[in-house]
């Protein structure tokens, strides 16, 4: 049975899903890109997973890295997230941000920040999938994240 891949799509953005900006400093330059596949892994250890698209210039980014982190944007934070999917070369020439505890970049305006050393990679057809040990966690006391549902932005009630 062969699937069609706009249907697969189609179907696949029923799942509403947070937005996220996944960020690395390799050799001194910043490095994100917009993530919606991330999610919970493990508690003990504590582990989170990432699924990058190998055609990305960022997944050799974090290949290559020993830290990542992973930004969970706020309901306000549509224009992170197309920023960050943009083709843009310096992304964080433009954007508030701060070197966490693991070297990698935080973006000031994200709901939580999540620290991680990546700690396995896994193929996953055209995508991989990074399972990273969170290292330092933390999150804003007011604000709702934005969401993504439909191939569209959209914010909880």
């Amino acid at each position: 049975m062969s699937i069609d891949q706009a249907e697969f799509r189609r179907i696949m953005g029923h799942f509403a899903s947070g937005v996220t900006v996944v960020t690395v400093c390799r050799e001194g330059t910043c490095h994100g890109i917009t993530v919606s596949s991330f999610c919970s892994l493990s508690l003990e250890p504590p582990l989170v997973l990432i699924c990058i698209d190998r055609r990305y210039s960022s997944h050799e980014k974090i290949q290559q890295a020993e830290t990542f982190a992973i930004n969970i944007l706020a309901e306000d934070g549509e224009w992170l997230s197309r920023h960050f999917a943009s083709r843009e070369v310096d992304k964080f020439a433009k954007v508030g941000y701060h070197t966490g505890e693991s070297g990698a970049p935080l973006l000031n305006d994200a709901l939580a920040t999540i620290e991680c050393r990546l700690v396995d990679q896994y193929p996953g057809g055209d995508h991989t999938i990074f399972v990273g040990e969170v290292l330092a966690m933390a999150a804003q006391d007011e604000g709702r994240p934005l969401l993504y549902f439909r191939s569209g932005y959209h914010k909880l009630g």
